[in-house]
């Protein structure tokens, strides 16, 4: 029997905004049967999210949610935590909102290591600018040989690679979408701060300008 994602869905607010290939949908449904196998109860749930292609996200499930300002998800969503200790707080993430502009709440989360539960969307550039590039600094996690729209000569810089001070960190992709569902479950049942990072593709702008047949194609150099 297929699984209905429906009941879990906001009316009227699908079709989502994601692009064609775009694997966000494979992760959001990844996230949707998480929380039906704990038996998770959606008024006990505090999805929170900043800005960029990843943070949408929580406009389409029926849950508690809060779309919050640029790089500062993590900031109110320890602010939940600490007013509603009963209630799982989960954050997604896109990798410029959570480690480049939200660098600074990044950091102090892990080194908090409040229960909180952290998705950090990865698919290497910001995608919702149009796969853009500051000159300085360099997305955080921006893989070496790879262009941008903005940025035409191949990368050298070194990409974020760990979260320092989390309990928990993990590192999925969307390929591997059974897998993915695991790690999201060790995460949320984890007591304390939770990182999961999942690698994902943006075949629109990133992959399309680098010439990526799949998204294991940049890889982390």
């Amino acid at each position: 029997m297929a699984f209905n994602y429906d009941q879990y869905i906001r009316g009227g607010k699908l079709p989502h905004i994601w692009c064609p290939g775009c694997t966000y949908g494979i992760v959001f449904k990844s996230l949707l049967r998480v929380v039906d196998t704990l038996k998770l109860n959606r008024d006990d749930i505090a999805l929170v999210s900043g800005i960029g292609c990843a943070s949408r996200l929580p406009g389409y499930v029926d849950f508690n949610t809060l779309h919050t300002t640029h790089g500062r998800a993590l900031g109110f969503a320890t602010g939940i935590k600490m007013a509603k200790p009963d209630k799982h707080v989960l954050v997604v993430s896109g990798d410029g909102d959570a480690t480049a502009i939200g660098g600074n709440h990044f950091i102090h989360a892990c080194r908090r290591n409040i229960d909180i539960t952290v998705l950090v969307f990865n698919n290497f550039i910001y995608g919702m600018t149009g796969d853009s590039t500051p000159r300085r600094p360099r997305p955080a996690t921006w893989p070496p040989r790879c262009r941008t729209a903005t940025w035409t000569r191949p990368s050298t810089s070194r990409n974020w690679r760990r979260a320092r001070g989390a309990s928990f960190v993990a590192r999925g992709t969307a390929y591997h979408a059974a897998g993915l569902d695991r790690l999201i479950i060790d995460a949320i049942q984890h007591k304390g701060l939770s990182v999961v990072e999942i690698i994902n593709a943006c075949p629109t702008t990133h992959g399309r300008r680098n010439k990526f047949k799949t998204p294991r194609t940049c890889s982390y150099g």
